[in-house]
């Protein structure tokens, strides 16, 4: 059975959200805000599935704070805490040698790749990383093998890259969209609505 909705959660915040540091591919743990917008998101669901959530197929990024996210929320769920799957796939876009650092340290030390970025955020691909185009071609291999409606806990650019893919939002437009922690963003029929 193809899946028809999808729900798409970005994790809760870490200490580099707060602080404006790319992660990337960097395991970040959760923070405590991060921890309450997770199980704030675990009360939520019941609500907008619409039929009992244990009949979804659950996945996540194999990040640490997506994981915490997952547990966190299944948790609140009573669903069994570790009875989901990963896929390498759903991992955040790569920042490569960019990550850890901040916008503002970025534009003092490589501004020149900063301003590329700018002007295309969908193709640049900052150095030893991927860009949006490179994540569209993992992540549309990983949306085709879900094949039931789903609970994905991933990260903001997999998500803006999976509105691209599903809801035809163009990726410049993408790139820019704000993703919310603490919602869930819902996908069907090529179309999207964020839900909070």
């Amino acid at each position: 059975m193809r899946a028809t909705r999808l729900f798409f959660v970005r994790h809760g915040e870490t200490d580099w959200n707060l602080a404006g540091r790319l992660q990337g591919r960097r395991d970040v743990p959760l923070n405590d805000l991060g921890r309450v917008q997770a199980g704030r998101v675990g009360k939520l669901l019941p609500r907008i599935v619409g039929e009992p959530v244990e009949r979804l197929h659950f996945v996540s990024s194999p990040m640490i704070r997506t994981l915490e996210t997952m547990r966190i929320l299944r948790t609140t769920l009573d669903l069994p805490v570790n009875d989901f799957a990963t896929d390498i796939r759903l991992a955040e876009l790569s920042f490569g040698e960019w990550e850890g650092k901040t916008w503002p340290q970025l534009r003092r030390s490589d501004l020149v790749e900063v301003r590329k970025r700018d002007e295309d955020p969908w193709h640049f691909a900052p150095p030893g990383g991927e860009s949006y185009n490179d994540l569209k071609v993992r992540l549309g291999a990983a949306l085709e093998d879900v094949q039931q409606d789903a609970i994905i806990v991933t990260h903001g650019g997999v998500i803006r890259t999976a509105l691209s893919i599903l809801a035809g939002m163009p990726g410049q437009e993408a790139a820019h969209l704000p993703i919310r922690q603490g919602a869930v963003y819902v996908v069907e029929g090529g179309r999207f609505e964020v839900a909070t």
